[in-house]
């Protein structure tokens, strides 16, 4: 996960969904995932994005959270945005809504 996501989360949780949670109430959600280590946007996550945005014609903020995975070591990355199963310079694509539950594990 990157700190792009933790942003994208704040504003859905705090501005887009139906039931909007107060803005203390995001933080805390936001702050308690900061124990899973995100990857911050840096200089080889920007190379890596551009790289990737060039390669597969992802768009911007696509190929940054694909860098970012690529970082931290992913093996899948849980979109809907992206093409299921899609190898990305080895992170594939899994959207969630198209696999059976437990089907990723081992």
């Amino acid at each position: 996960m990157s700190v792009q996501i933790l942003q994208e989360l704040y504003v859905t949780l705090t501005l887009k969904v139906a039931n909007p949670l107060p803005s203390a109430e995001g933080r805390t959600v936001i702050r308690s995932l900061l124990s899973w280590d995100p990857v911050v946007v840096d200089a080889a996550t920007l190379e890596g994005a551009w790289e990737l945005q060039d390669r597969y014609s992802l768009s911007w903020w696509d190929a940054l959270v694909v860098s970012a995975a690529r970082i931290a070591g992913c093996s899948f990355l849980l979109t809907e945005d992206l093409s299921h199963d899609q190898d990305l310079d080895g992170v594939r694509v899994v959207d969630p809504f198209r696999v059976e539950p437990g089907a990723l594990e081992g």
